[in-house]
């Protein structure tokens, strides 16, 4: 769906831009208009074209045709309420248009978003097929659960389908820890698994922070 832009007849505009001549007095009531010849040379279109444009303002009563002698102005008012109504048309079709125009831009904008998140996506999947061991990691402090309990007690694997493959207390950094290695405040542990395996994880040592 494209917005276009607007295109009005040539020789509605001629009628418009006759009508707006006549509101401005520059064609007066009861003044007789140029030949259609004449017309058409004024405004560099067809004399057919000019016909055109006469016979929208005689059907709106702007002009009146007198058989024999030529098109004469009938009525400045009629010409205001013309025009007014031109412009309230023409506003209504150009606010349409830039409408389809904004909606066009926001599909290929949602387009250019749904690619960019699929792109993530296969990224994202990319990197846990080719680096399925990269580590989580994890900080205990003294609100975490199971503390001075060790990885055997607590059935880690079974529980979370976490593997602990490093424990770091400050300096000290422990890798592979045996199962008989108790967890510490200030802690921080490294784990391996599945995508789910951070949250299990967190909701194993923090339980009360998943309820929030």
């Amino acid at each position: 769906m494209t917005g276009k832009k607007l295109t009005i007849p040539r020789y509605q505009q001629i009628a418009v831009e006759i009508a707006e001549r006549i509101v401005e007095n520059r064609y007066k009531e009861g003044e007789k208009i140029h030949a259609r010849s004449t017309l058409a040379s004024n405004f560099n279109v067809s004399p057919e074209t000019a016909r055109k444009a006469i016979n929208v303002l005689v059907d709106l009563g702007i002009m009146d045709v007198r058989h024999g002698s030529g098109a004469y102005v009938a009525s400045r008012e009629k010409a205001q309420s013309y025009l007014a109504q031109y412009k309230d048309v023409h506003s209504i079709q150009e606010l349409k248009s830039e409408i389809l125009s904004s909606v066009e831009r926001q599909q290929q904008e949602l387009e250019n978003f749904s690619g960019l998140l699929d792109t993530l996506v296969n990224q994202t999947k990319r990197i846990q097929q080719t680096a399925p061991f990269l580590p989580y990691e994890i900080q205990l402090d003294h609100t975490a659960n199971h503390l001075d309990k060790s990885i055997k007690d607590l059935n880690i694997w079974q529980e979370t389908g976490a593997t602990v493959v490093a424990l770091q207390h400050e300096d000290r950094l422990l890798l592979s820890p045996g199962p008989y290695v108790k967890f510490e405040a200030g802690e921080t542990v490294f784990f391996v698994g599945d995508e789910l395996v951070f949250q299990r994880m967190m909701n194993f040592f923090y339980p009360e922070k998943d309820k929030y």
